[in-house]
């Protein structure tokens, strides 16, 4: 299985690695699958996403992705961040990926949606399924 540099250099080098304390927005996917899970923690200010960590447990190209969704919505409004692509996530890698990972590009588009989701649960003062998550999902 041959990964692209661009992957390979997220794989190995992934930025926003963590655990954001407090998080005001937290989202889980988990892939029953495979075994993957992706975690992601929000800090939001104003309505502009001012950090973003991640947790994912799977493969170099889940890791790589959410990695890469992290950078991509830092600095960015929650309707922007609610726009990123699995497709430009892709892009962000190489747009070549072995086969049988495309899962990981749209597991990592729908974990941004699930922490936004639970960022607005959190601010009309929903109480969320679990400890912080929304709640585990099934890709």
């Amino acid at each position: 299985m041959m990964y692209r540099e661009e992957l390979l250099n997220e794989f190995f080098n992934p930025q926003n690695v963590g655990v954001i304390r407090g998080a005001n927005g937290v989202g889980k996917i988990v892939n029953r699958e495979n075994g993957e899970i992706m975690k992601v923690y929000l800090s939001v200010q104003n309505g502009t996403i001012v950090d973003a960590q991640f947790q994912t447990f799977g493969c170099p190209v889940s890791i790589a992705c959410t990695s890469v969704v992290t950078r991509l919505i830092k600095g960015k409004t929650l309707e922007e961040a609610l726009k990123v692509t699995a497709k430009e996530i892709k892009a962000e890698l190489g747009n070549e990926v072995p086969e049988g990972k495309e899962h990981s590009f749209k597991m990592a588009e729908k974990l941004i949606k699930k922490a936004v989701k639970n960022y607005d649960k959190k601010q009309k003062g929903i109480k969320s399924s679990g400890d912080e998550d929304d709640d585990d999902d099934e890709e």
